[in-house]
């Protein structure tokens, strides 16, 4: 049966602690967590193991587990040498912690669209994802996230970067390649390389709407994530925004998605 997380990035205006404990109140077993206000990468660098005690503890305290990591670390497809090797390293750093806190994967950035070279900006990404993927070794699957201005646009373009990367795989953030026009039927092309999914109601240019206005077909999704056997965790991921109510829509893309998951 296919299980639901909630991704902390939602309540970025509480601490970790509190982001977690609202989760499970919400009625999450899993969690979403990624780095800016709830994970300080050089901080978490500094002291990993302090740092994953805290998690842990956290998780336990509110009976959650963790569903996924975003360190993004967009600079991979940057010309300067000494960013892209700076969030390599970073990357290498942080392995220890994300095994220690046994999420299943970690979502990275597919590098930022390259200005001037697009194909120099690919040689850069594919070689510190193969790097990366690498470091990483067995028992935590690397996925890249497609998005908007970044060098996987679209399903097409992430799917090259597999082919280029073995090992590879996708987080599919559905609202994204919706927002930009991709059909059900793209997206589920996608579905076979696919370890983890965010979901958001979405419209054509809205990052993010109401359930009840968006574009977003839960029994499309369900029916596209069933035939390609799918067994991972979908993601409820909303983002704090002037007059949205994200709490309410996090509520109800939950209840939603429990109606629609097949028994």
């Amino acid at each position: 049966m296919l299980e639901f997380s909630c991704h902390a990035w939602a309540f970025d205006d509480l601490t970790l602690t509190e982001a977690l404990g609202t989760i499970a109140r919400l009625g999450f077993r899993y969690v979403d967590i990624g780095s800016g206000a709830h994970l300080n990468l050089v901080k978490a660098i500094a002291d990993v193991r302090r740092v994953a005690t805290d998690i842990q503890s956290d998780l336990r305290v509110y009976n959650l587990k963790l569903a996924d990591v975003a360190l993004l670390l967009p600079g991979i497809s940057a010309d300067d040498e000494t960013m892209r090797r700076d969030e390599i390293e970073q990357f290498k750093a942080l392995i220890l912690l994300l095994k220690a806190l046994g999420t299943p994967g970690v979502t990275l950035s597919p590098g930022a669209l390259h200005p001037t070279d697009a194909d120099a900006g690919y040689v850069h990404v594919v070689d510190a994802l193969r790097e990366m993927v690498d470091a990483a070794g067995d028992g935590l699957t690397v996925s890249i996230e497609p998005q908007p201005a970044t060098m996987a646009r679209n399903p097409n373009e992430a799917l090259a970067l597999l082919m280029d990367v073995p090992g590879l795989k996708l987080t599919v953030d559905w609202a994204q390649l919706t927002q930009q026009g991709s059909a059900t039927e793209d997206i589920a092309r996608l579905l076979p390389h696919t370890r983890h999914v965010h979901l958001r109601q979405t419209k054509r240019d809205h990052m993010q709407t109401v359930l009840e206005q968006g574009a977003l077909k839960l029994p499309e999704v369900m029916a596209a994530l069933t035939e390609a056997r799918y067994t991972g965790i979908l993601c409820v991921e909303y983002s704090r925004a002037p007059a949205f109510n994200h709490l309410r829509e996090t509520v109800k893309l939950r209840d939603a998605l429990r109606a629609a998951r097949p028994s």
